[in-house]
């Protein structure tokens, strides 16, 4: 492999090469086994004689750093070496380059505890499918042969509005499933929901505007707004949804999840989405309506989207594949008014050109060739399971602990802990998901949300049940 060598002058050029190297292994930039770059190449870059570099290299042997096997090269020894980090490139504490103050407070959702993955065997966290259950015997197929005409050159820079045969695909699955009226070319596909948030907020927005999101509500919604300086204010929510009466006059957007509010589950009745629509038309105000896992219903009539409803062009109509497939493909998609056509399709340009051509491609033909109605048909019975036995559990041996939200749709059930029960999870296996940080003001929540898990189920009911009685009467011990 390359390496960087910087030679300063004209002295001691094999002590420098030496010294770099040396603190390449150190830092752990070359790792044990790594070849050193051959004394020939390198001498030929740094335009020295092979006899330095080879005095560089015979002082790494000597001093434990590298091994020298005869007739193949150099490497850093395997063994035997000090450990030590990498130095950070500045000190964080210095009079380095500092970011925009609002930052400080948007950081924290990108930790790597909050993205990362988790080791519990019972993972609760809201809106996650369960990856095990992804076609990736089907999906594979369609992702190499795309990837094999990449290589073969038949595939450069893409739209980026989006792969063509996606958005054709696209607006007939949604037409056909939630009854969105659009055609492809009223579709820009994005790299996930937050980034179709992101670009709606950098075509509408100016900084000061203001954005209404639920309260509660999903929090990565807020930070594109937040970061492009709009004033984000929530705005409660009832049992019929968004409490439209509640909007500020002088709200530019306003962005909610109606066909299953985020976290609580319930459905935005259609006397309020009508008033939420007719607000709209009267204040020339945007509704972001995010349709996130509107594909897992479990009975009842189907809730009919905003922009199905729409007749003065105020509805963009966000969508994603994160919830139906799995969220590390990050392709999603967004329906807006031909007005905000050409200015999207700008602000996707600028932002990364294109989401990933290959990836569009083969979701493409997943979904002509019918394979994604197939599978979105495999999970709506096996959530629907899941969904029976969670809601079960809470009506029937957690009666007196929860109080589970009506919802007969999405990914998570949502319950209200009894006031006599409130309290922490406490069991070392269960990783809980709770509605504690979806109040703009950051203030604890009643709410306690569940991912719908594997076949685990019953026996995480039983586990739980036991825990529960346990810590009703005092004889809590950890698990």
């Amino acid at each position: 492999m390359d390496v960087y060598v910087r030679l300063d002058g004209q002295s001691d050029l094999s002590g420098q090469i030496y010294r770099q190297l040396r603190t390449a292994i150190h830092d752990g930039l070359l790792r044990p086994g790594d070849p050193l770059p051959a004394t020939r190449e390198l001498s030929r870059r740094l335009a020295v004689a092979r006899n330095t570099v080879g005095v560089a290299y015979e002082r790494l042997v000597a001093e434990g750093y590298a091994d020298s096997r005869v007739g193949s090269g150099t490497y850093v020894r395997t063994a035997g070496l000090p450990a030590r980090g990498a130095a950070p490139a500045t000190d964080a504490t210095g009079p380095g380059l500092r970011p925009r103050a609002l930052w400080a407070g948007l950081s924290p959702w990108a930790a790597p505890e909050v993205t990362g993955p988790v080791t519990a065997a019972y993972d609760f966290r809201v809106g996650l499918p369960d990856a095990r259950l992804f076609p990736y015997d089907v999906w594979r197929p369609l992702i190499a042969r795309e990837l094999r005409l990449s290589g073969a050159g038949a595939v450069g820079y893409g739209d980026p509005a989006g792969h063509a045969g996606l958005r054709a695909a696209l607006a007939r699955h949604i037409g056909l499933s939630r009854g969105v009226r659009a055609g492809p070319d009223d579709l820009l596909v994005t790299t996930g929901t937050q980034q179709a948030l992101d670009l709606i907020g950098r075509v509408l927005l100016e900084p000061g505007d203001r954005v209404v999101v639920e309260e509660p509500g999903y929090p990565p919604a807020r930070l594109p707004f937040l970061a492009q300086g709009a004033v984000v204010t929530g705005v409660a929510v009832d049992a019929e949804g968004l409490l439209v009466d509640a909007i500020p006059p002088d709200t530019r957007a306003v962005y909610v999840t109606p066909a299953h509010q985020f976290p609580l589950g319930m459905p935005m009745s259609l006397r309020r989405r009508t008033a939420l629509l007719r607000w709209a038309w009267r204040h020339s105000a945007a509704v972001i309506e995010d349709d996130y896992d509107s594909e897992f219903r479990f009975g009842g009539r189907p809730v009919e989207t905003l922009q199905s409803l729409d007749r003065g062009g105020h509805v963009i109509y966000v969508g994603s594949f994160s919830k139906v497939m799995m969220p590390s493909l990050r392709v999603g998609f967004l329906v807006a008014p031909a007005a905000l056509r050409t200015a999207l399709r700008t602000a996707k340009y600028a932002a990364d050109w294109h989401t990933a051509v290959a990836t569009q491609a083969a979701l493409a033909r997943f979904v002509d060739d019918g394979l994604f109605a197939r599978h979105i048909r495999r999970m709506q019975h096996t959530y629907a399971a899941r969904h029976r036995v969670v809601v079960g559990a809470l009506t029937g041996r957690f009666a007196d602990l929860a109080e589970p939200v009506p919802s007969a749709a999405g990914l998570h059930v949502t319950a209200f802990t009894r006031r006599d029960h409130r309290g922490g999870h406490g069991c070392h296996h269960v990783v809980p998901g709770e509605v504690t940080d979806h109040h703009l003001d950051g203030r604890r929540s009643s709410v306690t949300g569940a991912r719908i898990v594997g076949q685990v189920l019953p026996d995480l009911v039983e586990r739980i049940g036991e825990f529960s009685v346990r810590r009703v009467h005092g004889q809590h011990r950890q698990q």
